[in-house]
Formats: structure tokens, C-alpha cells, sequence
């Protein structure tokens, strides 16, 4: 179909309309009960608060290892809920779970059910000896601790087509043996299972199970699935737990923390899109439209998908928008170039795309690796950061090479094709990137390797290496009642800081207990001299009721297991960008610079976090991660250049001039980029509450890093690597 003006025209404001209704949606949504509207999404503890459950252990013996483990599995299953939510110890016997955006406490109880004993028996038909220890009326073939997962799930019947509804269970190695076992000698057989010596389901044995699978079928209906599941979880701890209380918390972060960040985003968005309008025109526009599907859509898939989001999710819608608006800089670019090498504007359109298109793709598939890695391997708020980071790729890549493409096509239809709609391309002299790297590589090297020099005098001076937050080394839970009823605002602004003054730390999180004038205070542990000053002042000052002080020890919320998963998470990450730049360029020397300066942008955030003592907690873990994609896909997109370059005549045999212009082609780039998240950071820094303030600086420190590494050290240390395996043929 040809494309004509009118057409393209009414093409245009049906699209445009479409946005628009989309964006009516995420913002006040559909109905009564506001379907699809950002006010219905899931926030984090630090943002919204949520459901507070603290349990005891009833076994009267138990390790330390049972203990953690209770603690890891209790993550797990909490995670259905939401991957921000938060499990840890107080004191040595008492397990609590914090699960963001729950209101209803009867509801979460009844669904996550009682942590009790699980068991998989057979009647014996032997009559029990009560003189003995052992219940010889029963044959125990499996415990909890020998199920990894239960899952309600939906299938067809093979003969009639009908829904059924079933529970999948999946089996530990060492419960996969005991379970074939069971079957087999039982077949025909009922093997009931067992929680707190109660019936919860009989299953019937049709044939001997190996392999660690199963399925218990008969279920009426998917919720009755789903509740079985749930206990079958629940009940596969190692330790039993009994409720001790329940209550409805506040936000961490204060009511104002969603506000200010959300009017930071607006801002940042607008600037973003004002800046992009006055450096490229038309495809400036092209891309702000482009950037306001991508953030509506990202509001509605994270809607549909019940998302929770928390600062770490911020942290990956912000990666997210830098790489989208990164693809349209790189494809206006390329525009610019085929326009100033004499081709026609619809060519050049053409082109510039599909030139852009293998660096784009690179980078993004990379950043997407990562996020996918994270998710199967993560834990807590890494496994959200991942999701909220894959969605975001995704939907840039759609509206950075699908929407923005479309858009550009119909401003050409429409009749937009001037040249200088477009922008002009100013070829600039290759700079000598390499010759400077007598200086450039010290001054990284020495940025690197402060913070390991730090660390290193902080531990020989019997300090912290690092400045270890509540969640990730414990502390003190202290629950105080007050005579007033403080906002947590008010905490946060009054309260928050005179205790900070007394402990010489902030790393202080306040959270009110709904509908009452309590407050839970979490701070590292300090002591008895200090909790006694604390205590004090909230008496004296605040009007805290004297006897109401409860104070216990707690654990970190990242767990031992947490971090392993963090940690095995990004060297599987770092592998697997190794392996795939290493695929896509034909060329380690590629892969191996990249990784190094990737490296060089982590060590500087661990510098800042170490020169000025930062807060290190769930934060510290998502500022690294989105360091990690964001500083990749930089590299990745100078690599592209080089490669591109090396094929033409005039560089063919110099690679010392390839590798120069290829930075000087593309700085332009990394320098919008840059600018363009700089300014989304910046005003989220400007505007947000405490806790976003620390959360944005080292944000921006690590961008400001990455554009200097991908300047200065990814191109030019493979320009060396590159010299020497020549020397070394020779």
C-alpha cells in the first residue's frame, strides 16, 4: 500500500490517540476498581509498607543451620508474594516476615498457612506400643525437608478434554530416593501426608515414581490446589514455627517517599524528552513519543504482571530508560551520517536503522542475560531488580527499533523532509584516545584501587571494611510506644535524626505499626550505654512511654544464602557476556577489554562507598547490578564501531586510527547518553526523600565511571591487546 500524506496523517493521530488512551489508563485507570492505574502497583516495604508476621520455633532443640535454613526457605516461599519481601531472626528463637503491599493480615495467614511438620505416612496396621518411643502404627517415608517445591497447577484430561487441577511436587535428591521407594512398595496403595499429625490429602499410588516428580490429583478446584500447595511449602521447613504476632506496617521511607520520586521521574522524563526535541528535531520527537509509550507501558505490564516496586526497581526502569533512549541516539545518529554521506532521507531512514540495529541488539540481548540470570538465580530483591530490568529491555527495544521507526516514517509521509528537520552531522578529527593512556589508565587504576585500599586500612584499624547496613549485618529492633501519634514523616524528619546524632550512624529504618502510636526502630547494634541514651531521649523529647521498650537482636535481611545467590548471579553474568561478545565479535580481545572496564566502573562505586562511609545494603546490591548493564552496553556500542570500521580501506592496515575514530565516531553518544540518565538521576537526587538521595548519588557516580571507561579504557586497552598477539605472530 502506498503511503500518502492523508494516510500517514490519520495513521499518525490514531496512534497518537492510542498512546493517549494507554496513558489514561495508567494513570486513573478502568472502572470503579481503577483496573490498570499506577496506583495499583505493588510497592516495596521502603515505599508502602505491608504485612509484619513474627513466629517462634517450637522445637525446644535446633542449630544454627536449621535456623538460617528456615530463614532461606521462608524467602522462598515469601516470594510468591513479592521478591522485595524480607525474612530474618530476632533475638535466637523467633523468625518475622515482612511482606510489602499487604493490608489484609487474616489473609496472608490463612494462605501462607502455619509452619508446621510435613510427613508422608502409610498405616502399618500394627497397634502402637506406648512404652515405646517410636509410633510403630505408622511408616514415616518422607518429611518436609525432603520437598524442594509445590506447585497447584491445571491440566487436560487425556479422555474427556476437562479441566483438572493438581499439585506438582518436586523432590529434594535425597527425598527423590525415599519417594521411589514409597511408591513402590506402596503401589495401590494410600500414602497419606500429614501436617500437624492432621490429614491434609490421600493420595492413591498408581505405579512406582522415580525421578523426583509427582503429581496429587483429585483436587475440585484450583484454589483447593493452590491451598494444598501452599501447606506442602510451608510445611517442608526444617523447623516447626508458631505464630506470635501479626501486625500491619507502615512505609520505611514515609508517605512523601512515592510522591517526590514519582514528580523527580515526571521532571527528569520532560527534560530527557526537551533535550532529545533540541539536539535532533524530528527524530527528537519521534523518540519522546516514543519514550512516553515505553514508560506507560512499563506501567502496565507491571500492573498485569503484579509486580512489586521497590528503590531496586527504580533502579531497573532507570536502566531501562537509558538504554532506550541510548538506541534512539544511536539510530539518529547513524541518520545523520547517511545524510551527510549524500543519500536520500527516506534512505538514510532506512540505513541508519539497520546499521544501528547490531549494536542495539547486542547490547540490549546482553543487559537482557543479565536480568534473566538474575531472575533464575537471585533471590529477594535481586530476583525483582531482574524482572522489573527484563520488562524494561523488552519494552525499550519494542519502542526504541519498532515504535520509533514507525514514527519516523510517518513524519517522512507527512511531508517532514527537509534535511535539516533532521539535524546536520558535524564530522569531527579523531581525537588520540590512545596516546593519552599514559595518564588516563593510572588515574582509573587509582580510582579502582582506592576503595580496596580503604577497606583494606578500615579492617587493619578493626573497623567494617565497609559501612555494612542493618540488612546485611543485623542489629537492634527496638519497639517503642509514644504518647503522640508521630507521621513517619515526622520520624523520619525529628525522631530519625536525634538518634542518628546519639549512634553516629543514619543507617536507622522507623516503621510504624498501623492504627497505633508504636514504631519499630531497627539501627545496628550498639550498646547498653547508648540504648540507654536513646531510650532517654525518646522519654524526655518525644514523649515515649517509658515501659513500653522492647528491644531484641536481629539478623540481617540478606541472608548468608542471599548473597551467594547475588554473587553466583553476576559471575554467571560476567561469563556469559564474556562467552557472547567473545561470539558476536569473533574476538576475545573484545570480550576481555569489556569485562575489564566493566570491572574498573564497579570498583569505583566500591571506592565511593568506601571513601565516604555510604550506607551498604539491598541498594548497594541493585547500584551495582545496573552498573553492570548499563556500562556493557556502552562498551559494546564503540566495539561495533571498531568492528565496522576495521573492514573499510582506510583502516584496514591501521588499527591505531580505526580504534581513535571509532571513539571520536561515537562519543557523541556516550555522551547523551550519559546526560540524558545524569538528568533523570540528578533530578530524582534533587527531589527524592533521604533514602533516594543515597541511593541516586551513587548512581550517578557509577554512570559517570562508565562513560569514562568506555572513553578511555575499553577501546583503547584492545587497540593493546590487539598490537601485541601482532607483535607476538612476528
Amino acid at each position: 500500500m502506498k503511503m500518502t500524506k492523508k494516510k500517514s496523517t490519520i495513521l499518525f493521530i490514531i496512534s497518537l490517540a492510542c498512546i493517549i488512551i494507554l496513558g489514561l489508563i495508567s494513570g486513573i485507570g478502568i472502572g470503579k476498581t481503577k483496573t490498570g492505574s499506577a496506583e495499583r502497583i505493588k510497592l516495596g516495604l521502603d515505599l508502602q509498607g505491608g504485612v509484619s508476621i513474627t513466629y517462634q520455633v517450637a522445637d525446644k532443640e535446633f542449630t544454627a543451620e536449621e535456623l538460617a535454613d528456615t530463614v532461606y526457605k521462608l524467602q522462598k516461599r515469601v516470594a510468591n508474594y513479592s521478591t522485595e519481601a524480607n525474612v530474618y531472626t530476632e533475638g535466637t528463637n523467633r523468625i518475622t516476615v515482612d511482606i510489602p503491599g499487604e493490608t489484609d493480615i487474616s489473609s496472608v495467614l490463612q494462605d501462607l498457612g502455619n509452619p508446621g511438620t510435613l510427613q508422608f505416612i502409610t498405616y502399618t496396621g500394627v497397634e502402637d506400643n506406648p512404652d515405646t518411643a517410636e509410633n510403630e502404627a505408622v511408616k514415616v517415608w518422607l518429611s518436609g525437608s525432603d520437598i524442594k517445591n509445590a506447585q497447584a497447577g491445571t491440566r487436560k484430561n487425556s479422555t474427556s478434554g476437562a479441566a483438572e487441577y493438581v499439585v506438582q511436587l518436586t523432590m529434594t535428591d535425597e527425598g527423590s530416593a525415599k519417594f521411589e521407594e514409597a511408591t513402590t512398595q506402596n503401589v495401590g496403595q494410600i500414602i497419606y501426608i500429614l501436617y500437624d499429625n492432621s490429614i491434609v490429602s490421600a493420595p492413591r499410588v498408581n505405579s512406582a515414581i522415580s525421578g523426583g516428580e509427582a503429581v496429587i490429583e483429585g483436587m475440585a478446584n484450583y484454589d483447593e490446589a493452590d491451598h494444598l500447595a501452599s501447606t506442602i511449602r510451608i510445611g517442608s521447613l526444617k523447623l516447626s514455627l508458631e505464630e506470635l504476632s501479626s501486625k500491619v506496617v507502615s512505609a520505611k521511607l514515609g508517605e512523601d517517599a512515592v510522591s517526590t520520586s514519582l514528580l523527580g521521574g515526571i521532571i527528569g522524563l520532560l527534560v530527557v524528552m526537551a533535550f532529545m526535541i533540541s539536539v535532533y528535531r524530528i527524530p527528537g520527537v519521534a523518540a519522546s513519543i516514543a519514550l512516553a509509550l515505553y514508560t506507560i507501558m512499563m506501567l502496565l505490564v507491571m500492573n498485569a504482571f503484579d509486580l512489586t516496586l521497590s528503590l531496586s526497581g527504580i533502579a531497573g526502569i532507570i536502566l531501562s530508560i537509558g538504554m532506550a533512549v541510548d538506541a534512539n541516539v544511536i539510530v539518529y545518529a547513524r541518520i545523520r551520517e547517511e545524510i551527510a554521506a549524500g543519500r536520500s532521507l527516506h534512505e538514510a531512514i532506512k540505513i541508519g536503522f539497520k546499521k544501528a540495529s547490531s549494536a542495539i541488539i547486542d547490547g540490549n540481548v546482553t543487559t537482557f542475560a543479565i536480568a534473566i540470570i538474575l531472575i533464575l538465580r537471585g533471590s529477594g530483591s535481586v530476583q525483582g531488580f531482574g524482572q522489573t530490568l527484563a520488562i524494561g529491555i523488552v519494552l525499550s527495544m519494542f519502542t526504541a527499533m519498532a515504535a520509533s521507526r514507525f514514527l519516523m516514517y510517518m513524519f517522512y509521509h507527512m511531508g517532514f523532509r527537509k534535511e535539516s528537520y533532521y539535524g546536520k552531522y558535524k564530522e569531527r578529527k579523531a581525537f588520540d584516545f590512545i596516546k593519552i593512556k599514559k595518564i588516563t589508565f593510572p588515574i582509573a587504576a587509582i580510582c579502582a584501587a582506592a576503595g580496596l585500599v580503604i577497606m583494606i586500612v578500615f579492617s587493619a584499624t578493626g573497623k567494617s571494611e565497609l559501612n555494612y547496613s542493618v540488612e546485611f549485618k543485623g542489629g537492634t529492633s527496638t519497639t517503642v510506644e509514644f504518647a503522640q501519634d508521630y507521621s513517619i514523616n515526622e520520624f523520619n524528619n525529628t525522631i530519625k535524626p536525634v538518634i542518628a546524632e546519639i549512634i553516629n550512624d543514619n543507617d536507622i529504618q522507623g516503621q510504624k505499626v498501623n492504627q497505633s502510636n508504636k514504631y519499630e526502630i531497627k539501627t545496628k547494634a550498639v550498646s547498653p550505654a547508648l540504648r540507654d541514651e536513646i531510650k532517654s531521649v525518646l522519654v524526655d523529647k518525644f514523649g515515649a512511654l517509658p515501659d513500653s521498650f522492647e528491644t531484641v537482636f536481629i539478623s540481617s535481611s540478606i541472608s548468608t544464602e542471599m548473597t551467594r545467590d547475588a554473587i553466583v548471579a553476576v559471575v554467571l553474568a560476567l561469563i556469559f557476556m564474556l562467552f557472547y561478545i567473545w561470539f558476536r565479535f569473533r574476538d576475545i580481545r573484545f570480550a576481555a577489554s569489556g569485562i575489564i572496564a566493566l570491572v574498573h566502573d564497579i570498583l569505583v562505586v566500591v571506592t565511593f562507598y568506601a571513601l565516604f562511609r555510604a550506607s551498604v545494603g539491598n541498594n548497594f546490591i541493585a547500584c551495582l547490578l545496573t552498573i553492570l548493564g548499563y556500562s556493557i552496553n556502552a562498551s559494546i556500542v564503540i566495539f561495533d564501531r571498531i568492528r565496522e570500521n576495521v573492514k573499510k580501506p582506510e583502516y584496514k592496515n591501521n588499527l591505531y586510527e580505526c580504534v581513535n575514530a571509532s571513539i571520536t565516531q561515537t562519543l557523541t553518544r556516550s555522551i547523551y547518553t550519559t546526560f540524558t540518565t545524569f538528568i533523570v538521576l540528578f533530578v530524582l537526587y534533587i527531589f527524592g526523600v533521604v533514602a533516594i538521595r543515597e541511593f541516586a548519588l551513587p548512581l550517578i557516580v557509577g554512570i559517570l565511571a562508565g562513560v569514562y571507561s568506555d572513553v578511555f579504557i575499553s577501546g583503547p586497552l584492545y587497540y593493546l591487546f590487539a598490537k601485541n598477539k601482532k607483535e607476538n605472530k612476528k
